[in-house]
């Protein structure tokens, strides 16, 4: 059993930035790939940004946030961090990180002036 938390989520104005940590609860975390999915109120779930395990150097992002989002992980914290510049509205939604079948609760975001 994987515990996964995400944390970072918040109110933020268009154009500002946020960083979400996904931490997770065993070391198992660090060599698997790493995902975050979003879902805005009304709307499917969706995949944002995905980080490979080990070294995390392979890393990919949805069109919409390729640019603006950067993830990076740090194992020895067991935390995979979203880097997220340049907020839209579009951006809001309750932000998931996932690896394998673990899920954590999410943390919000949104993004308003």
């Amino acid at each position: 059993q994987i515990q996964l938390v995400e944390s970072g989520g918040g109110l933020v104005q268009p154009g500002g930035s946020l960083r979400l940590a996904c931490t997770a609860s065993s070391l198992v975390f660090n060599g698997y790939f790493t995902k975050w999915f979003r879902q805005a109120p009304g709307k499917e779930r969706e995949f944002v940004a995905g980080i490979a395990g080990g070294s995390g150097l392979l890393s990919n992002y949805t069109d919409s946030v390729e640019g603006r989002f950067t993830l990076s992980r740090d194992n020895d914290k067991k935390t995979v961090y979203l880097q997220m510049n340049d907020l839209k509205p579009e951006d809001t939604g309750l932000y998931y990180c996932s690896i394998l079948h673990f899920w954590g609760q999410g943390t919000p975001v949104t993004v308003s002036s």
